[in-house]
């Protein structure tokens, strides 16, 4: 059974394989200062929920977007897993040319993304992950990562309105009645999600005209249930496409694991 782990600065979202099916997944908060330790006692007692134990898993993957969270889960690999944990970053096969100046920028999210994206479509495609930050990561019909484009996250901006403006409440983020916001709450509501989502689809049209008109978008990210639903460029939602990057990239690499 293969660990597959999914660092990103506010959740931490892992699961397991069994080949290629995706047996069990959780989500939890991401706290920056958790030690091996920390991280080895959250992980088995969650497997234990599904009877499962450190013994169950012969392999191990983590992509993390907080640099020393990949060291500890790095440590966890070898104080109680028994073996080498592979961690998404510089030097890892991905099977995929990148196209960006200094490759050691990309995020190792983004590449997990891009990653399985093009071994689902196969063709020119672009991943629209809705994270901390919502990026962009457009991968070319040969099968190349292009680069992409980053945008400030919805709950980073929500945070910043409402620190920024005292008489501004803090909102959950669901759908609002109307366009027409007819108290404060419902306004902040239609900007942030209508918002976003013309955003998401301006950004989306502009890809489209430089890739092609029927260049695939998939949408990923915690926040991509809120939002996409109000796109008219985004093609599907995929929660899972992480864990499957992940996957697919411990497959590649399986030697140095």
């Amino acid at each position: 059974m293969l660990l597959v782990v999914d660092v990103g600065n506010t959740q931490t979202h892992f699961g397991t394989f069994e080949d290629d099916r995706l047996t069990q997944h959780w989500r939890y908060a991401t706290v920056r200062e958790s030690t091996a330790d920390e991280l080895g006692a959250k992980l088995a007692n969650l497997l234990a929920l599904r009877s499962l134990s450190f013994a169950d898993l012969q392999g191990s993957i983590v992509s993390s977007t907080v640099p020393q969270l990949g060291a500890e889960w790095r440590q966890v690999g070898e104080r109680y897993l028994g073996h080498a944990t592979l961690v998404v970053g510089p030097g890892i096969r991905s099977g995929m040319p990148i196209r960006y100046e200094n490759p050691r920028e990309i995020g190792a999210d983004r590449l997990v993304n891009a990653v399985a994206a093009y071994d689902k479509v196969g063709d020119a495609c672009v991943v629209v992950d809705f994270g901390t930050a919502i990026t962009f990561d457009p991968v070319s019909a040969e099968g190349e990562y292009l680069g992409g484009v980053i945008a400030p996250g919805v709950e980073i901006s929500m945070e910043a309105l409402t620190e920024r403006a005292a008489a501004l409440p803090k909102i959950d983020l669901v759908p609002p009645r109307s366009v027409i916001g007819k108290t404060t709450v419902d306004a902040i509501r239609s900007g942030v999600i209508y918002g976003f989502a013309g955003q998401v689809d301006g950004i989306v049209r502009r890809l489209r005209a430089e890739l092609g008109p029927e260049t695939a978008t998939i949408a990923t990210g915690g926040l991509a249930a809120a939002i996409v639903p109000y796109t008219d460029e985004i093609d599907e939602v995929d929660d899972l496409l992480t864990l499957t990057g992940l996957r697919l990239l411990h497959e590649r690499n399986a030697p140095l694991a």
